[in-house]
């Protein structure tokens, strides 16, 4: 990973907009003397959190009309099932179908916009908070007095390029930024190895890691190392103290991940227990039971600060859970469906259209969904014999020739209007 902001498509501008963000927090916290990362990543998680309330609120409203929506939808795929090869039918299916969504106000797209947006937005948090000194002024320039004597210090790069490995670090090639990115992934056996090699910048050394440490520890663990880096320390030191706070981490981030999933699993279950939807209620279940454990790996092995922004999320999100699924608990879906439907008829009065009227299959539930009587082969055989003896008795002309089919159009229209 580059020190370098991010230049990808679509996550680096998000990204550049987060990081303003996030510098923006560590100013103020710099206004109370209060300048620690680990707090700037649990403030900045609450921030960004919020605002993105509104896509989540859509979502989980999505999701609860979804319940009610989708046996309408499956009674009219079960209706024209097998009609694949008929056009006329497609287009009554599309036709039903839209009515269905316009009754319940809903964008067939709605719920894939929404996590469209969502996607950029947390692969740019991930790169915000793994190179925070890319984003955040203050913790780059604690440390760009001693990148400067670094890249001016000879055959500094080859000892540096190989620090980079110690600590997986991308170094490409070295510079102030390329140098600061090293440098904040460094432990605390690192920063001692640098003295080694560099014994005239030892007090500048000294200093800057004072001031790294000052900013980046949290409750008495270094943000910038990772929890399984930190037990290894703790077990070649004796400090059991640290051991514990090291594991800590993994072990919250797989409980409130926990805690989360399963707030969404009682919402989802709900949904699709309504909609009938047992295959995806078993796929969630098995989904929720995964991802903790996952969380706790990849806490396990990533840099604190990842951790503590995946804790802080988990919670976050249970309490933004609780709250919505209260509001949506309160909506009177027959009330929303009424507003809806008005909206549609004013939007076709503009139009010069006639009132919407909802289809059969959009009316009913998959309980009084009823099907047509389907005709036997006998009796479809025996109304073409009719039709066709009906068009042969009544014409003169020629079979087959121009006249006779001008006289057959004449009498189908004759005898449908006498219908």
């Amino acid at each position: 990973m580059l020190l370098t902001k991010s230049t990808a498509f679509i996550i680096g501008p998000v990204s550049s907009i987060l990081g303003f963000i996030m510098n923006a927090i560590f100013w103020l916290q710099s206004q109370i003397g209060l300048e620690n990362i680990g707090l700037c990543i649990i403030l900045f998680t609450i921030v960004i959190y919020l605002l993105m309330t509104p896509l989540t609120i859509k979502q989980q409203r999505f999701s609860r009309l979804s319940s009610r929506m989708n046996p309408e939808l499956q009674a009219i795929q079960k209706k024209y099932k097998g009609k694949n090869q008929d056009q006329a039918a497609m287009m009554k299916m599309n036709e039903e179908t839209q009515a269905v969504y316009a009754k319940y106000g809903v964008n067939p797209m709605g719920s894939c916009v929404q996590l469209i947006i969502q996607m950029p937005i947390l692969f740019a948090l991930y790169r915000v908070i793994w190179n925070i000194p890319a984003y955040v002024d203050s913790v780059k320039n604690a440390f760009m007095p001693l990148a400067e004597k670094i890249v001016a210090a000879p055959g500094a790069e080859e000892f540096m390029k190989t620090l980079a490995g110690t600590v997986r670090v991308s170094f490409p090639e070295m510079t102030n930024l390329t140098v600061i990115d090293v440098l904040y992934k460094l432990a605390p056996s690192n920063w001692t190895e640098l003295s080694g090699q560099f014994p005239d910048l030892a007090s500048l050394i000294e200093t800057t890691q004072r001031e790294a440490d000052r900013m980046n520890y949290f409750l008495g663990l270094n943000i910038a190392d990772a929890p399984s880096s930190i037990i290894a320390s703790a077990f070649r030191t004796g400090s059991y103290l640290l051991l514990v706070g090291a594991l800590l981490i993994p072990i919250l981030s797989a409980v409130t991940q926990w805690l989360n999933t399963k707030l969404m699993q009682s919402s989802q279950a709900n949904n699709n227990t309504a909609s009938g939807n047992e295959t995806m209620d078993s796929t969630m279940k098995t989904m929720n039971t995964v991802m903790p454990l996952m969380s706790a790996v990849f806490c396990f092995t990533l840099p604190v600060g990842l951790g503590i922004y995946w804790i802080a999320g988990a919670v976050i999100r249970s309490v933004q859970q609780l709250v919505i699924n209260k509001q949506i608990d309160k909506m009177d879906i027959d009330e929303l469906i009424k507003k809806n439907m008005e909206k549609v008829n004013k939007k076709r009065e503009k139009q010069g259209l006639p009132p919407q009227r909802i289809t059969q299959a959009a009316k009913m539930s998959t309980r009084t969904v009823e099907k047509k009587p389907e005709i036997s082969e006998e009796e479809r055989q025996q109304k073409i014999k009719k039709a066709t003896e009906y068009y042969q008795n009544n014409t003169t002309a020629k079979p087959g020739s121009l006249a006779a089919k001008a006289q057959m159009v004449k009498q189908y229209n004759e005898r449908n209007m006498k219908k």
